[in-house]
């Protein structure tokens, strides 16, 4: 979400587009505004709904750069808390919905997210982009949403190309940010898949592995 990446642009000072929700948000972080959005339409987000609700998931809907739920359970609360969230609980999300959802997350366990996810991207392909973040987190997003379309949008907008793009990751859904940029590093602790795409492979998360990146690089400019 954009209101939780804010604090932190502000206290570096960028002032370039930052790329949220997987990239269906693109946002200037000066003014708030968003430069690309590309939300899932309503029809297919109201079936994800009924499918994940069905399924015994609690369900995270996001609109206008709010978090909404049916009630807030200690999943809400979990996700809330780790991203500092304010929740809003509407009861039913598909009687609430009303227009197009930016996102949409699944929050349970890993693994029978795992399955869930096999089952439902035959299902929804060609109309949802699904992939985990973290392994509790399942998203969906509109089928044209990906970290790399979001990379290629404030690439065409600043004026680079991806073979002069270095892109670190560490989840599931950085999968085609890696593939879209032209050198693709990956943190020591990153999903087997991740590791796999990785031209070079960084300190973990823990171990400061992008900071240690970008201090080389720095470095190497002297």
């Amino acid at each position: 979400m954009f209101r939780s990446v804010r604090p932190y642009v502000e206290q570096v000072g960028l002032r370039d587009p930052v790329i949220c929700y997987q990239g269906a948000v693109v946002a200037d972080p000066v003014t708030g505004a968003f430069l690309r959005h590309v939300p899932i339409p309503l029809e297919v987000a109201l079936e994800a709904i009924d499918v994940v609700v069905a399924a015994g998931y609690h369900l995270n809907c996001y609109l206008d750069d709010k978090l909404y739920v049916a009630e807030v359970t200690p999943e809400a609360r979990r996700y809330a808390d780790f991203q500092h969230l304010e929740i809003h609980a509407v009861g039913s999300l598909r009687d609430w919905l009303r227009t197009d959802p930016t996102k949409l997350v699944a929050v349970g366990d890993p693994d029978a997210l795992d399955e869930l996810e096999a089952e439902l991207k035959p299902r929804f392909a060609g109309r949802l982009f699904i992939s985990k973040s973290l392994p509790h987190f399942l998203e969906f997003a509109h089928p044209d949403v990906s970290k790399g379309a979001g990379l290629q949008f404030v690439a065409d907008r600043l004026g680079f190309d991806s073979a002069h793009t270095v892109a670190c990751g560490d989840g599931e859904n950085d999968r085609e940010l890696l593939d879209w940029a032209g050198f693709a590093v990956a943190v020591a602790n990153a999903h087997p898949d991740i590791l796999a795409r990785a031209d070079l492979v960084i300190p973990s998360v823990h171990e400061q592995g992008v900071a240690v990146l970008l201090e080389a690089f720095v470095d190497s400019l002297g």
